[in-house]
């Protein structure tokens, strides 16, 4: 049985998965509070969404101390979570995002190599 706060999460979810524009990138970003950590990985993917994409999408920040429900949908066990939800297949990145390379070659950005940002 699904409590009212999951429901109500799992509706938001489908509804602005219904929202996403076809062709463009659709990422949500999992993250823990106003840490060190966490301003660090919203930084480093804005700066990937901004520059290397550029702004082709939407981004969706969301913190798990504010939005529990949503974590609790997507099965979120750790922060930071980068979710590339669009274009399929949807794909998980979990950990520090100091190094975003592993990212622009997911995205097919590049073939191969190294980025510094």
């Amino acid at each position: 049985m699904k409590t009212i706060k999951t429901r109500r999460a799992t509706q938001a979810l489908e509804k602005s998965r219904a929202l996403r524009p076809t062709g463009q990138y659709f990422l949500r970003l999992f993250v823990a509070g106003a840490t060190a950590r966490s301003r660090q990985a919203v930084l480093r993917v804005r700066e990937l969404f901004e520059v290397k994409l550029n702004g082709r999408g939407q981004l969706e920040v969301i913190d798990i101390y504010q939005q529990p429900g949503l974590a609790r949908v997507n099965q979120i066990v750790a922060t930071p979570t980068l979710i590339i939800e669009f274009p399929p297949p949807v794909r998980r990145f979990i950990g520090s995002l100091a190094n975003i390379t592993g990212l622009f070659v997911e995205l097919d950005l590049i073939k191969e190599g190294k980025i510094a940002l």
